[in-house]
């Protein structure tokens, strides 16, 4: 049975342990940062989204870019809660395992919709042109791709003991994901094995859903981007819950 006032204790402890860490807020937009400024700016390329420079075409990527390094980084925060006995106190407490997953996947989607608010105010001053209208789909985009991504980076830190292993196999994870979604070049004019992985890629469909709201152009249809999105947040969460209801025997 899911308790939402654990739910908003669990978020409240989240939030405040977020926005302490003023330094990780800024970090995470430096990649993005730099693929936009440097890599956006130097590169010019004929684009299927007539009108729009190259830095523009990617403002939707990078903008997915950031949702993905904020969201999954943040199972780091399960192997940091095992080291300082926090995890061990939430166990014993009468609460399911579904109800512990959900109040810190909420934590990690405020910190990605944070990102994301900072990156869209970026943009629209010195990218693209973005309607109120625009920044909300985009908001509101941003709270299922980031419960996707953020079950997943739980579900790691779940198995993992240590934040090394966390970080390769994030890196292994991460970076795949976002230079095989698409986020950089059209995926129709691209080589067959890298039209392969990034159709089997759950992230390709989240940056084409930005690309859609943004430029009003897409690789896909709106309702593929939805579905593959909505299956791939019922198998994470799905195996994120499991995960986490063995944490009292792997704790």
């Amino acid at each position: 049975m899911i308790n939402f006032q654990a739910i908003y204790a669990i978020l409240l402890r989240e939030i405040k342990v977020f926005v302490r860490e003023k330094e990780r807020i800024i970090s995470i937009l430096i990649s993005p940062l730099l693929f936009l400024f440097v890599i956006g700016r130097g590169i010019s390329s004929s684009l299927p989204a007539h009108g729009y420079t190259y830095q523009q075409f990617i403002f939707p990527g990078i903008l997915a870019m950031v949702i993905l390094f904020t969201s999954i980084t943040y199972g780091l925060y399960i192997i940091w809660d095992k080291r300082l006995d926090f995890l061990k106190e939430v166990l014993v407490a009468p609460i399911s395992r579904a109800t512990l997953f959900l109040g810190k996947a909420s934590g990690g989607i405020f910190g990605a919709l944070i990102e994301t608010l900072m990156l869209l105010a970026i943009g629209a001053v010195f990218i693209l042109p973005i309607t109120p209208l625009e920044a909300l789909l985009c908001f509101l985009t941003a709270v299922p791709v980031s419960f996707m991504i953020v079950s997943i980076g739980l579900s790691i830190g779940g198995l993992m003991k240590s934040m090394e292993g966390f970080g390769l196999v994030m890196s292994f994870l991460t970076w795949p994901m976002f230079f095989f979604s698409g986020a950089l070049f059209e995926i129709k004019d691209t080589d067959l094995y890298l039209k392969v992985i990034s159709l089997v890629n759950p992230f390709t469909y989240c940056v084409d859903l930005m690309r859609k709201i943004l430029l009003d152009y897409s690789s896909f249809s709106l309702a593929a981007d939805l579905g593959v999105i909505s299956a791939w947040i019922v198998i994470t969460s799905f195996v994120g819950i499991k995960i986490f209801g063995n944490l009292q025997q792997n704790k």
